[in-house]
């Protein structure tokens, strides 16, 4: 089998029948290129053959594209893996048949991002798994780590990712409850307030002997804790510790740090000084609140252990921990302080500028919550360290995408040529080449075009310029000519021709393409103003996300390949 038309069918009939929907086009392309090296150097020409392939293959029943891949290659499911049908699927909680509570904690410093999606989507699918109550607890108790906007972004982008959250806590509303748990502390024996240098506390961690204060009685600390809510205390000269192991092996878990004063920074939702640190807020808050499974990043293991002591003096039982490999992401900016930074000094338009990792970025690229879903899931709950595959995530949203987005021409670097010979006429591409019935677009040629640039460029003799007829190429001057030379597309195939995308002259649109690496500037159809908000795809360039669209232009945000 030779022809690559042919190849291509077979491989679009092989995912059809496997997945039992409408095949792929970068799916059958991958296929035929990774079964055939000898064919990549026509990339370009599979890419115009395989929509008028899927069209013809999404055309038949089950029954016939079964019958039809038996009769063109005979064994090729056979020899095929089985599909995995869970891929998605999650391991078992123990003790969790009655019900879960689960919580997802971010830090209110800025909006979500990808490495935040993990934890609120894996919390999220066990809370519907199980049945029971997911809550947001936005821990703000570090006025250092608190940007105001993030009380409205952080929820709003917990609701574009679709968790089902069912109640909202701030921490900053609790604190007169870790003041209460800070006191019970102390009456324990479990806590004691250190007056310590901090770097003379650290000499003493690190020998494993115990500062001066650890001696105090319970009434002399519970006075000083007082003191410390009454501001008899500077910021850094008093601290609540709790009591722990001094022979522990990791110094981090001797007598750490429960409740600080902090004075510098102030607080955009209320008027304190004395703050619970982490460590102290989310033990006292994950009992409270009736966590019954902790999932979060193995980074937050010493963090376990450390409450693990909170838990004890309290004579408390634990949630079910569970920790997950590190996830790193490439290719985008997620530090908030960085993108804080680039958004003042003009570097970035704002948290969406799709050159970073926010999940509103990602929304204006036109990227689907379900696919980040998906992408999360795929990932797992594994110990592993990972690295984020974007490509992963284009995948899931391609699937989601593909079977909805119209078609749409986009023309990049457009130069304007007249075509000698040919009548007017007119094209009608589909909208969308596995679904004729959703109807085509027309086209007006009247004899000049707008072709991209780059494909008048080199030694091009013969170009099928798309839906419409042939053309001779030439030069003239510097500039390039064309000639109609045919409508037969066979003719085209059979010499393989570049077939090119093309716009008429009047009636385009000027359309600028944002990417993460640049801009394009091009023109599209008219039909790119209705598509506002919508993920389209540009054929031969890539789905996009129309931003913006008028009379005067469009803006559109490259989504993926």
């Amino acid at each position: 089998m030779d022809d690559l038309a042919d190849r291509l069918l077979v491989h679009a009939l092989e995912n059809a029948v496997r997945y039992r929907g409408t095949p792929k086009a970068g799916a059958i392309i991958g296929a035929v290129m990774g079964h055939y090296p000898e064919l990549r150097p026509r990339a370009r020409e599979a890419r115009s053959l395989v929509g008028d392939v899927i069209a013809k293959v999404d055309a038949l029943s089950h029954e016939e594209r079964v019958s039809m891949l038996q009769a063109l290659a005979p064994g090729l499911l056979e020899a095929r893996e089985p599909v995995q049908r869970d891929r998605y699927a999650l391991p078992p909680l123990p003790d969790a048949e009655k019900g879960v509570v689960m919580r997802f904690a971010p830090n209110p410093s800025g909006p979500l991002h990808l490495g935040h999606a993990r934890a609120a989507v894996l919390n999220d699918v066990y809370v519907r798994r199980y049945g029971g109550r997911y809550i947001l607890r936005i821990e703000d108790t570090d006025p250092k780590r608190v940007d105001p906007g993030a009380y409205e972004t952080v929820p709003e982008d917990i609701r574009w990712l679709g968790c089902g959250i069912t109640e909202t806590v701030y921490q900053s509303d609790r604190l007169e409850v870790y003041y209460d748990h800070a006191r019970r502390l102390i009456e324990r024996g479990g806590g004691y307030v250190c007056t310590c240098d901090n770097d003379r506390f650290r000499e003493l961690r690190l020998a494993r002997t115990a500062c001066p204060c650890r001696g105090g009685e319970v009434e002399e600390n519970l006075a000083r804790f007082e003191g410390m809510l009454a501001g008899a205390y500077a910021e850094g000269e008093a601290s609540l510790r709790v009591r722990t192991d001094l022979d522990a092996p990791d110094p981090a878990l001797r007598d750490f740090p429960a409740f600080r004063i902090l004075t510098s920074t102030l607080h955009p939702r209320i008027d304190a000084s004395v703050y619970p640190l982490m460590n102290f807020s989310v033990a006292v808050d994950d009992h409270l609140l009736g966590c019954t499974h902790v999932i979060r990043g193995k980074d937050h293991i010493a963090n376990t252990r450390r409450q693990q002591f909170i838990y004890d003096w309290y004579s408390w039982t634990p949630p079910h921990f569970r920790h997950y490999g590190r996830m790193g992401i490439e290719g985008v900016v997620l530090s908030t302080s960085e993108m804080r930074a680039g958004i003042a000094a003009g570097r970035y338009e704002g948290w969406d500028d799709i050159r970073l990792g926010t999940l509103r970025a990602l929304a204006r690229r036109g990227i689907e919550p379900e696919a980040v879903k998906r992408a999360m899931l795929a990932i797992g709950i594994g110990e592993t360290d990972i690295q984020f595959s974007w490509e992963n995530l284009f995948a899931e949203n391609r699937a989601i995408v593909d079977p909805v987005a119209d078609r749409l021409w986009f023309v990049p670097d457009p130069v304007a040529v007249e075509v000698t010979g040919a009548p007017p006429r007119e094209a009608h591409p589909l909208r969308h080449p596995g679904d004729p019935s959703r109807g085509t677009r027309t086209l007006a040629y009247d004899g000049s075009v707008v072709v991209p640039a780059a494909e008048l460029a080199g030694e091009i003799s013969l170009l099928r310029l798309k839906d419409l007829f042939n053309v001779e190429v030439s030069t003239v001057e510097g500039r390039a000519r064309l000639a109609y030379a045919g409508d037969e597309l066979a003719d085209a195939r059979g010499a393989r021709v570049p077939i090119v995308q093309w716009l008429p002259l009047d009636g385009t649109v000027p359309c600028t393409l944002r990417r993460p690496e640049g801009e394009i500037a091009g023109v599209s159809e008219p039909s790119v103003c209705d598509a506002v908000g919508k993920v389209v795809q540009f054929e031969r360039v890539g789905f996009a996300r129309i931003d913006t669209a008028g009379p005067g232009g469009a803006v559109a945000y490259l989504t993926h390949r």
